[in-house]
């Protein structure tokens, strides 16, 4: 969505990553000005896709600049409006999969309902609004909420190097020989 909107050429946004350039004009845009039907409803189950959310996005866009007498490329008025929008339909959509998944993890007790806990991680655990989001649904439902810090959510390569020192430290899956270990490029 960053790229599609041009966020480069924004001049509040054109040293930040596309997430936090979404992230930072959200909260100046009004999210009620362009309204996305949350992706897979018909599905009850707990899985994500943003395919759906993407294409509804990118034809919004485009009638904007339609509307606007824009090209693509060029930035939209409503800019600060499209990524709020966007930011919110995400949010919802990863908590309500969240939390379908928690009820299914406490219905067929594959959590205990003491020190259940949700963790997040990765670059969705960056963006403050979606992480107050989970903040919310954890507390509303007796769970704990781990996130590491912002600054280790943007790099899968921190977050996998820290995974490991994690299991290091528990001693756990850690293998000390390689001997016999076939590698495959695949």
């Amino acid at each position: 969505v960053a790229r599609r909107l041009s966020l480069r050429k924004h001049p509040e946004c054109h040293s930040m990553a596309g997430g936090k350039a979404i992230e930072h004009l959200a909260q100046t845009g009004n999210q009620e000005l362009l309204t996305f039907p949350l992706p897979m409803q018909q599905y009850r189950n707990c899985d994500f896709s943003f395919s759906g959310l993407q294409n509804l996005v990118n034809n919004a866009i485009a009638q904007k600049e339609k509307e606007e007498g824009i090209q693509e490329g060029e930035i939209l008025s409503c800019v600060k409006d499209v990524a709020a929008a966007v930011q919110h339909a995400v949010a919802v959509h990863i908590i309500q999969r969240t939390y379908r998944a928690m009820l299914f993890c406490m219905k067929n007790s594959i959590l205990t309902s003491k020190n259940a806990t949700l963790v997040v991680s990765g670059g969705v655990a960056s963006n403050q609004y979606i992480r107050k989001g989970l903040q919310k649904l954890a507390d509303a439902n007796d769970f704990a909420l781990l996130c590491p810090p912002p600054r280790l959510c943007t790099d899968n390569g921190v977050m996998i190097a820290w995974n490991g020192i994690e299991r290091l430290r528990a001693g756990l899956g850690v293998l000390h020989s390689t001997d016999g270990i076939r590698y495959e490029p695949k």
